[in-house]
């Protein structure tokens, strides 16, 4: 009996415990949404001068930080570097140990921490005075030496950090983080930054081949198409099927141009009529009325369309509705388009 009872206690104790652990997790973020919430109010005449700042950059923005804020300050400079705004990390500790010589006239500077008083921060301000580089803060106390110091300061101050003990920054750098996209991202609409200049920057990956592939890049060309002439029979149609392993042909007229498609799915539904394979044309079983594409279409397009209408296959035309290519849903995976 005496067992049981300290199971129970045992079991009672968990459950509790893993309560508090979902009441904490959801303290945190309750904090730091407030924390984001309060930022849409500093979205003011600084934040705009800010952007003007770097939008009249003949050079690149360097962003500084140390600490967490270095930390947030890297991503800052990844995002706008990938966002069409020239920018590079440089970390404040190693600036004044010779980094620094990689800022220039033409440069803005954007600094990032909390307090504002971050020594390693401060050490290399009155080079950058001295460079005559604009320099914008972002801090959380506004009469801080480096808000002081900057050329726009933006608060990015919070009324408590989401740790318990107020020592972990943690809204404050969300703040900081939230603030930096916003500055990235109203670049990006300013510079009118499009989906081709993001994918010039992002060529690697799943992200850069949805971009940047193209329809013409890994479709089937020459003899790598499988084709008939309309007045082939459909014994003539299946043969090319089999040779090409694409589960379809195009079917063309005399001039090259697109009669039709003849799929798998078409041979099941002819299959079922009991047609006289021999004797019958394969015009009277294609489909006619096909979904093509373009060379010049985006693979990632390709690959919706066959989402959308269901189909493994397309056929590839130029302007004259004459066949150029043809694609799968196998080449699409394996471009790693899927």
């Amino acid at each position: 009996m005496k067992y049981l009872r300290l199971r129970c206690l045992t079991i009672s104790k968990i459950a509790t415990d893993r309560q508090k652990l979902r009441d904490l997790g959801l303290y945190v973020i309750q904090v730091e949404a407030e924390a984001v919430n309060a930022l849409a109010e500093r979205i003011d005449e600084a934040f705009v001068s800010a952007c003007e700042l770097m939008l009249n950059c003949t050079g690149r923005v360097v962003v500084t930080g140390m600490g967490k804020s270095g930390h947030i300050a890297g991503k800052l400079a990844a995002t706008l570097a990938s966002t069409g705004t020239p920018a590079f990390f440089v970390h404040s500790g190693e600036a004044s140990h010779g980094d620094l010589g990689m800022v220039t006239r033409q440069d803005v500077v954007l600094a990032i921490s909390n307090s504002g008083e971050t020594s390693e921060v401060l050490t290399i301000l009155p080079i950058i005075k001295r460079l005559g580089v604009p320099l914008i803060s972002l801090t959380g106390n506004n009469a801080s030496t480096l808000a002081k110091a900057s050329t726009v300061h933006i608060d990015i101050s919070v009324q408590k950090e989401a740790c318990p003990l107020g020592l972990a920054p943690t809204s404050s750098t969300t703040a900081a983080l939230v603030m930096g996209d916003a500055l990235a991202v109203s670049l990006l609409e300013a510079r009118g930054f499009t989906r081709d200049d993001f994918a010039l920057s992002h060529p690697g990956g799943s992200l850069g081949k949805r971009l940047l592939l193209k329809v013409g890049d890994i479709m089937h060309t020459g003899d790598g198409i499988p084709m008939v002439s309309s007045q082939a029979m459909i014994p003539e149609a299946l043969l090319e099927m089999t040779a090409k392993q694409l589960g379809m042909t195009a079917v063309v007229k005399a001039d090259a141009r697109l009669a039709g498609i003849f799929t798998d799915g078409d041979l099941r539904r002819m299959l079922a009529k009991n047609l006289n394979i021999h004797h019958t044309l394969i015009t009277e079983v294609m489909t006619a009325d096909c979904t093509v594409i373009t060379a010049e279409m985006l693979a990632a397009e390709a690959m919706l369309i066959m989402e959308q209408k269901r189909i493994n296959a397309l056929i590839v035309v130029n302007a004259d509705f004459q066949v150029t290519g043809a694609i799968n849903m196998h080449d699409l995976i394996r471009a790693g388009i899927v």
